[in-house]
């Protein structure tokens, strides 16, 4: 596929009209052809209008037609995967082969949507029939199901350039749930994302759909992600990344005429908590463990597990001194880009400023832009004393904190923010002390891991990607697993209809055989 630098809008290439980039490869320092454009306000109206006009044909898309476009989508994914696996490494200086498994999982996704719609659950049709002879007042027939919410502004991560990206489960899903989507492109892998857009429009022609199904922009600076905020025919919008942009976002968004969900996924840093008998038995393992999954994608993944925290007791010595060797044999990686290294640096320097104590160094980097394994050790006096300790470094830095006791340790888990995840290692010695630790983490994370660890995460029907803030705004949705179709969904309930002007899935024959709740009772008929 031979790059335009175009956007996407609709079925068109459109050429610059706000002035141009060129990608960035931080392993070399070098910039990458071809130029691809940047647009503006114009360009955003004429993306958000179309995916406006597309929602009423697309929202009403049968569940077999809509599948097939999506499991399309997946085909078409695996079919560029080795160009779209080295464009991604070439922008970004991590290893195809990391990209390639991106790429397979991401039509992966693609596809378990497309089961999804086919079944039709997400619908959650319920119908309460009609009971006139009811007394004291007769009940009219009612019928309820899930609907489209409108056009979906998706902004890309920089993190996972294919997964989290243009053609990443916030995209799928929303297409998933039929929500025409306007992608506003990540800057730090343009080429990765041409690829994917345009194999999205590609499938928008062939199943025939209206072109407004699928757009693709980008721009400098902030004011073409205002303008997608700020746009009125604009319903939801969904953002990986930090904390700070993702409240711009939110905030902006509630400041709206009519203001709309913002679904951002954020900040998290994943505390993994050892009980004393898994420590004593385990801690070795679960030292060597974490680091080994901690510098995955050198830190820079949502789910690090980068605070480990234990007793000091039998086998804190083996837990500390199996993370340090590791952390020593972990090489320096590049970082997805400069801005994202000079965070790195300065967080860093802030924990050491904290009080943080630097017990583990990996090699030192052999390039500008590469991150140095480190790990740091502070008490639980220390973690308590200063939130600085518990905030994020999004790179390949953990920190080990060293607990007086249980009080100390539940103290602890109380001072945590929202998180993604929680980890906690026990054995059936710790089961007494797991229970009340595990009414704290339910309060604050929307996943808690067992004897195992926060990274990598199944994409699966039972599988939760959210939290409370500030892991993400809205804590009763997921942005990863099935679950995440319902931010894109709202109830609309159709009362003593004829039976010829109601949807499909909500008339009496039950056509697309699906299950639905009628009278309160789970039935196919």
């Amino acid at each position: 596929m031979t790059l335009t630098g175009n956007l996407l809008i609709g079925r068109a290439g459109v050429p610059a009209t706000a002035g141009t980039m060129k990608a960035f490869n931080p392993a070399v320092g070098e910039l990458i052809e071809p130029e691809f454009a940047f647009g503006g306000a114009a360009e955003v109206d004429r993306a958000v209008r179309l995916a406006d006009e597309a929602v009423d044909s697309y929202s009403h898309t049968g569940p077999a037609e809509r599948a097939a476009f999506l499991d399309l989508i997946a085909d078409k994914l695996e079919a560029v995967k080795d160009e779209l696996a080295a464009r991604a490494s070439l922008e970004t200086g991590l290893p195809i082969a990391q990209f390639e498994g991106e790429v397979v999982r991401t039509a992966g996704v693609f596809r378990k949507f497309a089961t999804v719609v086919r079944q039709g659950r997400f619908l959650q049709v319920a119908i309460d029939t009609a009971q006139p002879d009811r007394q004291p007042t007769p009940r009219m027939d009612h019928r309820l199901q899930k609907v489209a919410l409108g056009p979906v502004v998706v902004f890309g991560a920089s993190n996972f350039p294919i997964s989290y990206s243009v053609a990443g489960g916030d995209t799928a899903s929303a297409l998933a749930a039929g929500c025409p989507v306007v992608i506003k492109a990540h800057n730090a892998h343009p080429g990765a994302s041409e690829i994917q857009g345009r194999v999205i429009q590609e499938a928008v022609a062939e199943v025939g759909l209206h072109e407004g199904v699928f757009s693709l922009v980008r721009g400098a600076g902030n004011e073409i992600g205002e303008a997608l905020v700020d746009h009125p025919l604009v319903r939801a919008v969904t953002f990986t990344g930090s904390e700070g942009g993702g409240m711009a976002l939110y905030h902006r968004a509630q400041q709206r005429p009519e203001p709309i969900p913002v679904f951002t996924e954020m900040t998290s840093v994943n505390p993994t908590f050892v009980l004393p008998a898994a420590l004593a038995a385990r801690g070795a393992e679960i030292g060597g463990g974490l680091v080994q999954r901690a510098m995955y994608n050198a830190g820079q993944a949502c789910l690090k597990p980068a605070i480990l925290l234990a007793l000091d007791g039998p086998g804190f010595q083996e837990l500390r001194d199996a993370a340090i060797a590791e952390v020593e044999k972990a090489a320096a990686r590049t970082m997805l880009t400069p801005g994202i290294h000079d965070s790195y640096v300065r967080n860093a320097q802030r924990m050491e400023n904290g009080g943080a104590t630097l017990i583990g160094a990996g090699p030192v980097p052999a390039r500008a832009w590469d991150g140095q394994s480190l790990l740091y050790e502070v008490t639980g006096e220390q973690l308590l004393a200063d939130p600085v300790l518990r905030k994020e470094v999004f790179s390949p830095a953990i920190l080990l904190v060293r607990l007086t006791g249980m009080d100390q340790l539940l103290e602890v888990a109380r001072a945590f923010r929202g998180q993604l995840s929680a980890t906690l290692h026990a054995e059936a010695a710790d089961h007494a002390a797991a229970e009340q630790l595990l009414s704290i983490l339910e309060r604050r994370t929307g996943r808690i891991v067992f004897n195992a660890f926060s990274i990598p995460q199944e994409v699966s029907y039972a599988s939760t990607h959210g939290g409370p803030f500030p892991a993400t705004s809205d804590s009763r949705f997921t942005s990863v697993g099935m679950g995440a179709i319902e931010r894109f969904i709202r109830p609309v309930t159709y009362q003593n209809f004829p039976d010829d002007l109601l949807p499909q899935p909500l008339r009496e024959a039950n056509p697309l055989h699906l299950w639905r709740l009628v009278d309160g009772e789970l039935s196919q008929h």
